[in-house]
């Protein structure tokens, strides 16, 4: 004759450390990608070289040497989103030629294409690695965080000076942008957005 079968309680102990350990997995992971941006600006800076401010440079300062006309340099510009940026984002122009000690203007337009208010954080970077403490920004979209309403597009301007200093065996510098979403401040913007 077979037992009759009871119905197996789970140990109450053991449930409340796996949804402890679920909490922390999740926190950890929510730590992890709201570090990221911050991560790969150390990286880039301590590890590869490449100078990653969040900050205009002093006209005066960055021009103190003086404008050398007997020189060019070639300055290129890219840029691309995160895949978690529904924006389009790329360079009006290509590239340009410079001379050391001057301060030029580009601009790089940006959509968002999705149907939220989106808020994205551009981090820049310059190469190669030994050029990027010459070129100096003095007006950039990347000093602070851009938001874009659903559809809207904008013209980002860029204003620098390529160091005359530069060494002379460095004949061009690229100057990129990598735009990443703003996760806090996104949330924010489509909160306001409701209640307004």
């Amino acid at each position: 004759m077979d037992r009759p079968q009871h119905p197996v309680r789970p140990d109450t102990a053991s449930s409340r450390r796996g949804l402890g350990r679920m909490l922390l997995v999740a926190v950890m992971g929510f730590a992890f990608a709201f570090a990221l941006v911050p991560l790969y600006r150390i990286a880039c800076e301590k590890f590869l070289g490449i100078r990653m401010e969040q900050g205009p440079m002093d006209v005066v300062a960055a021009s103190q040497s003086g404008v050398d006309e007997t020189r060019w340099v070639t300055v290129q510009f890219d840029g691309g989103v995160n895949s978690a940026l529904p924006w389009e984002f790329r360079p009006h122009q290509a590239s340009m030629k410079v001379h050391p000690g001057k301060q030029y203007e580009t601009s790089y337009y940006a959509k968002n294409t999705s149907n939220r208010v989106i808020v994205g954080s551009a981090v820049p970077s310059v190469a190669p690695a030994q050029g990027s403490r010459y070129f100096n920004k003095t007006e950039c979209f990347c000093f602070t965080a851009q938001t874009l309403a659903p559809g809207e597009s904008r013209d980002m301007p860029v204003r620098f000076i390529v160091d005359p200093a530069l060494p002379k065996d460095i004949k061009t510098l690229t100057l990129s942008y990598a735009f990443f979403r703003n996760d806090s401040l996104t949330a924010e913007a489509n909160q306001v957005a409701r209640l307004n």
